[in-house]
């Protein structure tokens, strides 16, 4: 067992072991250490905020203190990049949700007519009948992502697909979804 003082002569492969071998925080402390600054750096980067960037350190610290993977990672400092890097992407995201509906709830209250009301039934008609034609891997990526605002960590725990499947099919069907849709409006136009 190495002693506490040890720490900054090792690797983060050896500082790693020392954790997962006694479960000693400690050691994950002392790895994490090495890289504030990075994290912090690429917070900055994505988010434009240091107390917002501060936040997502904190909330990094605590994600890998509480699951880090069970597999040996075999370059942490590249994991806790892509890790800070897909936070940040994500709280971009959240917040660019949150903006879009918050510009709805200002508008004034309209009299939607008759026309209007039909119009949007036949948009939802066409856009349910769109993703019909996906295939079950994009049509559920999809569907959680867009419709139930899933992130990809949320996707992949719910379907066991690969972050690289989730992103693929996300990617895909989103385009297959807009053809198919642009079809449609084209045989509607006829």
């Amino acid at each position: 067992m190495l002693s506490h003082s040890q720490h900054t002569n090792l690797t983060d492969e050896e500082l790693l072991r020392e954790y997962r071998a006694g479960g000693n925080n400690h050691w994950l402390g002392y790895v994490l250490q090495r890289y504030t600054a990075l994290l912090l750096g690429v917070a900055l980067k994505y988010l434009k905020d240091r107390d917002k960037a501060e936040d997502a350190v904190q909330q990094i610290f605590l994600k890998v203190l509480t699951s880090l993977p069970k597999e040996e990672i075999l370059n942490f400092k590249g994991w806790l990049y892509i890790l800070m890097r897909n936070f940040c992407l994500q709280q971009l995201r959240d917040k660019m949700h949150t903006t879009d509906e918050s510009a709805f709830t200002n508008l004034p209250a309209a009299e939607t007519d008759n026309e209007e009301r039909l119009w949007q039934e036949n948009t939802m008609q066409q856009m349910n009948d769109a993703l019909a034609l996906l295939n079950e891997e994009q049509r559920k990526t999809i569907v959680l992502f867009y419709l139930k605002k899933y992130s990809y960590e949320q996707i992949i725990a719910e379907t066991s697909y690969t972050f690289m499947q989730v992103k693929s099919y996300i990617q895909n069907g989103k385009r297959n979804l807009k053809t198919i849709l642009l079809k449609m409006q084209g045989s509607n136009q006829k």
